[in-house]
């Protein structure tokens, strides 16, 4: 609340702000433009900050959030796609001002990355996150394919919030797989040459977590129980609204396979969300952070949210 409260009264000195200085350009009759541009712009970005905050009213919207990143059909070009995907991400944390982690990432065959896990922290990260969730489509002239043809490339991505409490949720250590490797990517030699790297199967579920980016084992195991605990509960909680929504007679299927988004940067350039009809040819500043437009118009337009 003393956040909300914050931002509030930074909009209100903006306002005030903006009206003086045009108050003084009307008495004085200068020309103030290049004083009230950078006013404007940041009192419009924080004011578009305020409005999706109020949509964010859902049990893990404040929550901060576990990303996940899985390349798809397409080969060497998905897994090329994977990385831009995490590289934008990153990029649109850091406008935010939010703090990005490494946990886990597999590196490409030949380029790029095979799958990835990030940690964000920040203020409603899982709320603004939580309509990325799905398929993500690209469309180019493929750098990898000599004969410089068009080729199309599919990545998962999948969001899960870093619940509260789940330290206190036990699980049958027989239902665990515990596996120890060496970790690859980020952390630097020292990691890499020992085996710190942890990964934890629920054999009843199939559910994995990994986590490679702590310097010890112990670490990398406890974030890594956390993040398959999140999951575990998420599971859970799919689980009971979808026998909800069979006691109501309602079904729908999953979405699994169909793309959310496309990002075609070739024959022409666009990038276009199929839930909202949110578009844009501006395709270089959203593959670097600039994602705000199409993440309020899910909030505002998606029906799966208003009735989640």
């Amino acid at each position: 609340m003393q956040k909300k409260i914050k931002k509030f009264k930074e909009l209100k000195q903006l306002q005030y702000d903006i009206k003086t200085m045009e108050e003084l350009a009307n008495e004085t009759n200068e020309i103030m433009d290049n004083e009230m541009e950078p006013l404007v712009q940041k009192g419009e970005e924080l004011l578009a900050e305020w409005e999706i905050e109020q949509f964010l009213s859902g049990l893990y919207d404040n929550l901060n959030v576990f990303m996940s990143f899985s390349s798809g059909a397409g080969g060497t070009d998905a897994q090329d796609w994977t990385e831009m995907l995490v590289r934008m991400y990153i990029k649109w944390a850091e406008r935010k001002k939010f703090k990005v982690e490494f946990l886990e990432e597999m590196p490409g065959d030949e380029a790029g990355l095979k799958s990835a896990l990030l940690h964000i922290k920040g203020d409603f990260a899982y709320g603004l996150l939580r309509g990325e969730a799905g398929v993500h489509r690209l469309v180019r002239i493929s750098p990898f394919d000599s004969n410089k043809r068009r080729h199309t490339s599919f990545a998962l991505i999948e969001i899960t919030p870093e619940l509260a409490g789940i330290e206190d949720i036990e699980i049958d250590s027989k239902d665990l797989r515990i596996d120890i490797y060496c970790a690859s990517g980020h952390g630097g030699q020292n990691v890499q040459k020992v085996a710190t790297a942890v990964r934890i199967v629920h054999i009843p579920t199939g559910i994995t977590a990994e986590c490679q980016n702590e310097r010890s084992q112990l670490q990398n195991k406890t974030m890594a129980m956390k993040v398959l605990k999140s999951r575990l509960l998420m599971k859970q909680e799919e689980e009971r609204k979808t026998e909800l929504k069979k006691i109501k007679g309602k079904h729908k299927p999953a979405e699994w396979g169909h793309e959310i988004r496309s990002y075609v940067l070739q024959p022409y350039r666009m990038v276009k969300d199929h839930r909202t009809d949110q578009e844009t040819g501006q395709v270089e500043k959203v593959l670097e952070g600039d994602l705000d437009a199409f993440i309020w118009a899910y909030l505002t337009h998606s029906k799966a949210y208003k009735h989640d």
